[in-house]
């Protein structure tokens, strides 16, 4: 059974760095294309950065652009989320998932595997 497992979240105070990373055992996550998700309480979950596997090319949701950056690390099987200058609003639990194929990347369907998550708060 494919696993996906999230690690690096935890508390920070607005202004401050996080680095998120999605691990997996069964396949290599180059192979796949590698999505962030958020799901903030009493809010469905939202799209913030993806990866794709053949390219490497990224994209960003635009309330996270210049502040997120997403890469992959092939030696260790894993792709990680930087977070820099965070803000309250960021507060969430974070998903990884991945997808063999991605049309719509903010679409959760379109996306096989998921990480059970990590929590990341921002707060004073």
């Amino acid at each position: 059974q494919v696993q996906l497992e999230e690690s690096g979240g935890g508390w920070v105070q607005p202004g401050g760095s996080l680095r998120l990373s999605c691990s997996a055992s069964e396949f290599p996550l180059e192979t796949k294309a590698i999505g962030w998700f958020r799901q903030a309480p009493g809010k469905e979950r939202e799209f913030v950065a993806i990866i794709r596997g053949s390219t490497g090319t990224t994209f960003y949701t635009d309330s996270v652009k210049g502040r997120f950056t997403i890469s992959r690390d092939n030696a260790k099987n894993s792709v990680s989320l930087q977070m820099n200058s965070l803000k309250p609003e960021d507060t969430a639990v974070y998903y990884c998932a991945a997808a063999s194929r991605v049309w719509s990347v903010d679409r959760t369907s379109e996306y096989d595997y998921w990480g059970q998550g990590t929590q990341v708060t921002v707060s004073s």
